[in-house]
């Protein structure tokens, strides 16, 4: 990675008079730097690289309110793949990309809800939720479908879509 030429001439020395500096920091105001460079982040712990997430766009998500999880259920007008999750889960951040592709993908067919199990240890209790990131496909308000692990999206898929289509 080259920064334009910059000669040690060019930078002003520590003891150099104000009226000089501004003269100084002036020439160097012009100077091109790599795109990689432009996203460095100054903080009070010193300079630091963003990372890539911070630039991807961000997927906006259907926020809804109901006074209970049962209520989400019952008045889901299709079959709900609920994400039981944790945030220190490294198989759950995994897969929340995943996740993401696979709602968009069959939109029309199912509904995805996240759960927290950190934020919601009742609901995980009632399911029985012993491994993360465990999924189960709900229809008509009862369990259809469980399965736990990560997977690549179009096995996630094909697992969704076979769920869906024998059990109804």
């Amino acid at each position: 990675m080259a920064i334009s030429s910059l000669s040690a001439s060019t930078v002003p020395p520590l003891k150099t008079p104000p009226s000089q500096l501004s003269a100084n920091l002036t020439s160097l105001s012009s100077l091109q730097f790599p795109v990689q460079l432009h996203r460095l982040q100054f903080g009070n712990r010193g300079i630091s690289f963003l990372s890539r997430s911070r630039i991807l766009p961000l997927v906006a998500a259907k926020k809804q309110t109901f006074s209970s999880f049962d209520e989400l259920l019952e008045n889901a007008d299709k079959p709900v793949l609920v994400d039981f999750y944790a945030t220190w889960c490294g198989p759950c951040q995994l897969m929340a990309p995943i996740l993401d592709q696979v709602s968009a993908t069959l939109k029309d067919t199912i509904q995805v809800v996240k759960i927290d199990t950190e934020k919601y240890p009742s609901i995980a209790d009632k399911y029985r939720i012993e491994a993360l990131p465990t999924f189960i496909i709900f229809k008509d308000g009862k369990p259809l479908e469980r399965f736990e692990g990560a997977f690549s999206k179009d096995r996630f898929i094909e697992r969704i879509e076979n769920s869906l289509q024998v059990k109804q």
